[in-house]
């Protein structure tokens, strides 16, 4: 089969011939029709520090796909030759305290797909049955490929009731995009978010944001005054990992506020930890999709409304045929765009 290949250590990817995987008495195998480019598949095509010491090599990346089941393994029940499916990209072990609690997102053995397993990025992919997500509806299959990341948005903003609440965003990245999208469907009342990208700000606004704030050049507060807003925010979603976005958020949270922090900073930053306490703030970390209530989540979001539907499907700004990959790959570096989808069809 095709595949985009990093063979060993260091920058750069090759689209080549690889061997086609064998499924095991618990697998599928998948034709890859559709991947999405995710910043982690940036950061090892560069070969930066994170890549270096959490990626595996040989490896074929990739973890956000729609594809057909084509095989299934002697054990596997409930996925068919012929499903159109997504996939979790966490491997877990099973067995660690957490998974055996049924809290399979927080194993302690986690491997990635794409990370440190081969991915997607491929014409056929091997999955455990059990990490495939059925498609019970006919889907667009560049929808389909964006179920990890909208998985992402959907924890995030499910971490806490929205309903009539004041929600603030920073980071108006497709994640961040697609959560202001979904807080707007669950039944927020005020949405705020902040991006230092004006194209981006302009999609926050299509996707159900009241107000926009360049951080770069204006105060969160004004927005609050603008929408009349008497108190601080109620809950906070933290998309962006930049080291001035937690801090300004604090700043602009009502007591007992709430804040999922999805963006994963670079580096430490202050916190002032004296207005976590006095403000009864609670911080809660988001990392990937809860297995699977998100999933079931999201899948009945998309199904009952189309509304809904139309905005995730917008986030979608290019599509390339996976034999241009390497333009794929720079329009998804470029910034200021929503996801870029790669056609493995076209090969």
């Amino acid at each position: 089969m095709k595949a985009l290949f990093k063979p060993e250590p260091g920058p750069g990817l090759e689209l080549t011939d690889r061997p086609d995987p064998v499924a095991g008495p618990e697998d599928v195998i998948i034709r890859v029709l559709r991947t999405g480019i995710c910043g982690t598949d940036l950061h090892i095509l560069r070969w930066d520090d994170w890549a270096a010491s959490a990626v595996t090599t040989p490896l074929i990346p990739g973890h956000e796909f729609f594809g057909e089941v084509v095989e299934i393994g002697s054990l596997v029940h409930d996925v068919a030759v012929g499903d159109l499916v997504s996939g979790e990209g966490h491997i877990v072990c099973g067995t660690c305290r957490n998974c055996r609690a049924g809290r399979r997102q927080m194993c302690i053995r986690t491997q990635g797909v794409g990370v440190q397993r081969d991915g997607a990025f491929a014409e056929y992919l091997s999955l455990p049955a059990s990490n495939v997500w059925v498609h019970h509806e006919s889907i667009e299959p560049e929808v389909g490929a964006i179920f990890d990341p909208l998985g992402n948005a959907v924890h995030t903003a499910l971490a806490f009731p929205v309903v009539g609440e004041d929600v603030l965003v920073t980071g108006c990245g497709p994640i961040g995009l697609m959560a202001i999208a979904v807080a707007r469907h669950v039944g927020a009342r005020f949405i705020v978010a902040t991006d230092v990208s004006e194209p981006r700000l302009r999609m926050a606004r299509q996707m159900g944001a009241d107000e926009v704030v360049d951080v770069s050049a204006g105060d969160i507060a004004v927005a609050q005054r603008t929408l009349g807003m008497r108190e601080g925010f109620d809950v906070g979603f933290e998309m962006s990992g930049a080291p001035t976005a937690l801090p300004q958020m604090i700043e602009n949270m009502n007591h007992g506020g709430r804040i999922a922090m999805l963006g994963l900073p670079s580096a430490p930053f202050a916190i002032d930890w004296g207005k976590v306490v006095t403000h009864m703030l609670t911080l809660k970390g988001i990392y990937g999709r809860e297995m699977f209530e998100t999933w079931n989540a999201m899948g009945a979001m998309l199904q009952t409304s189309a509304t809904l539907r139309e905005a995730i499907a917008s986030i979608i700004s290019e599509r390339f045929a996976a034999r241009d990959w390497k333009a794929g790959f720079d329009a998804a570096a470029a910034g200021g765009t929503g996801k870029i989808i790669l056609d493995w069809t076209q090969l």
